[in-house]
Order: structure tokens, then sequence, then C-alpha cells
């Protein structure tokens, strides 16, 4: 992986037809949608991409759908994350075989492996596949929390380029970010810290909105790595809401919900994920709305209602 890791890597979701099979024209039209927004990258096969609900084939193929269709106009970063430190190995080579320029790797979930063996996990991973690999840190789903100290054990060897780190807690980023060695990449995991991990000195994000408002997202990015202060903050509270809104229930069912109110995909996930519940319908339809991702009638599908709220909207501003 010759580019730097800067800017907004989006974490794609994984679209599925209504069968639950994947739908391959719809990953090509969100591959195509990115990189004409402007993104830096692409991670398939993560958290958002529904990585644990794939078979290792299904795995293969999606991020070979993915790589085929960005034909290298930006870097993919592959989800090869396992609990099991030896299907994470055999996820990796076939990422690799697909194509992949680097791989992301979550810590074990579930087993709770102590800090050596979060060290000893990694290690056998880079041993075994050559290629770049991205520290994934994201305690509140795994149970296993990467230390600073750990981070800048693994940062110190070539394999390790870069840190997803999706903990609120910045003070760890702050310390990763001090200490860390030259080319060793920090990424924000978390779409609504971005702004105030990029001040503390981050190099970008991996993203969940950015599969909404990618062209929106990239230029807050580029605003708070240029010191366009008023312009970032701007979009932060733009988006916000729609940041928000994706994880009112478990990523990503809400951006699913969102990606197919924008007519983009099937609102399909695999079990144990189910659809938005219809509670929360409306307040992912308000954000994206208020992001400027579909117009309002796409909010309101009763017209007399539209119409009123247009109306009302146009005597205020008169």
């Amino acid at each position: 992986m010759n580019a730097p890791i800067r800017g907004v890597f989006t974490a794609l979701v994984t679209p599925f037809d209504r069968e639950g099979r994947i739908d391959e024209p719809a990953i090509r039209t969100l591959v195509d949608r990115q990189i004409e927004a402007g993104v830096a990258g692409l991670v398939p096969c993560g958290t958002t991409g529904e990585g644990a609900a794939l078979s290792i084939d299904e795995h293969q193929r999606v991020v070979a759908i993915v790589c085929e269709q960005t034909a290298s106009r930006v870097p993919v970063i592959a989800g090869a994350g396992s609990n099991n430190t030896l299907r994470a190995i055999a996820l990796s080579r076939r990422c690799k075989r697909a194509g992949a320029d680097a791989l992301l790797h979550v810590t074990p979930y579930y087993v709770k492996p102590t800090q050596a063996g979060l060290v000893a996990h990694y290690r056998a991973i880079a041993d075994a596949v050559d290629l770049p690999i991205v520290l994934y840190n994201v305690p509140g789903r795994t149970a296993a929390t990467l230390t600073p100290e750990t981070v800048l054990t693994l940062a110190d060897e070539p394999p390790f380029v870069a840190l997803k780190q999706a903990v609120p807690d910045l003070d760890q980023a702050c310390t990763i970010l001090q200490d860390r060695p030259d080319g060793f990449a920090v990424l924000s995991g978390e779409d609504s810290l971005t702004l105030a991990m990029i001040a503390l000195g981050a190099d970008g994000v991996i993203s969940v909105v950015a599969n909404e408002t990618p062209a929106d997202f990239v230029a807050l990015v580029e605003a708070a790595m240029r010191g366009r202060r008023a312009e970032a903050i701007r979009l932060q509270r733009q988006l916000l809401p729609l940041m928000r809104a994706n994880f009112v229930e478990s990523n990503p069912i809400p951006v699913k919900c969102a990606l197919a109110r924008m007519g983009l995909i099937e609102n399909t996930l695999r079990l144990p994920m189910t659809p938005l519940d219809a509670a929360h319908v409306d307040q992912v339809a308000t954000a994206l709305y208020r992001a400027g991702a579909i117009e309002l009638r796409d909010v309101v599908t009763d017209r007399a209602i539209t119409d009123r709220v247009q109306q009302v909207a146009m005597g205020a501003s008169s």
C-alpha cells in the first residue's frame, strides 16, 4: 500500500438482495459513488459490512468485487478480523488473493485475551500474510481493549501501519498520537469524534456516515485538516444528527435503512441483525433530510403534510 493512510475511508456496507444473497450490482454502484465523492479508500467486510455474517467464500467474493470495481483508483483495506487467530489468518490470505491492499483486524471479540495475547495474535497474522495491517480498537463491541502501550509496541513493527480508534476516551488517543512513530497513522473510528481527533493530530477516519454522505464528510475532514475551522464546524453540525441516527440501533442496522431510503440498496440484513425498528425510522429519515441526502418528500410520505411543511418553511423564510 503505497498511498498514505489519510482522509476518509468508508466502512462499506454489504448489500444483500431480498433473498439475502450478495447484491453484486449494488456493491459496484456503491463503490463508484464513493470514489466519485472523493473518499481516500474503502473498507469492506468490517463491522459495517457484516463481515462476521459472511461465509469465508462470500467474504472473499465481496472483497474481490470491491477491488475489481475500484480498479486501483483508491486503496482497499479489507476487514479480516476474527476471535480465532487461525480463521483471521485464513481470511487474511483470502483477502490478499482477492486483491486487497491492506487488512483491518479487530481485536478478538468474546474471548477477552490479555495484552500479551493480543500482541501474539497480531504478530501471528503479520507473520502469515504479507500485507499492511490496520489495528482496530473497539472495546464496546469486543470486550478487548488495545491499551496505548500495546498499540505503541505494535506500531514500531513494520506490518502495522495504522490504528482505527473507536474509543470515546480521547486521553488514549492523545497518548498514542504523542508517542507514535513516524508513518503510523491514527484514524478515528467514531464519526462524531473525527473533528476532535483531527484537532489532536489524527490522520482521518474509517467512517459509517460516509456511506450516506461521502462528499460532505470528505469536505468536513479536508476542512479540518487544512485548518478551515468554521467550515468544518458547519459541516459537523449538518451531519451530526445523521452520525447519531446511525447508532440509534446497532450498526449497520440504521445505515442500511438509510441507504434503502435513498434507493441505493435493499434493506436486508443477516440474522441476528434485523431491520430498524419502526420507532426509529423517522429519526433516520429526518437526519438524512437535514444532511441533504434526501428530499423532504422522502421524509414525509403524506403529500398534504409535505405541502403544509413546505408552506410553513417558505413563510418563515419570507
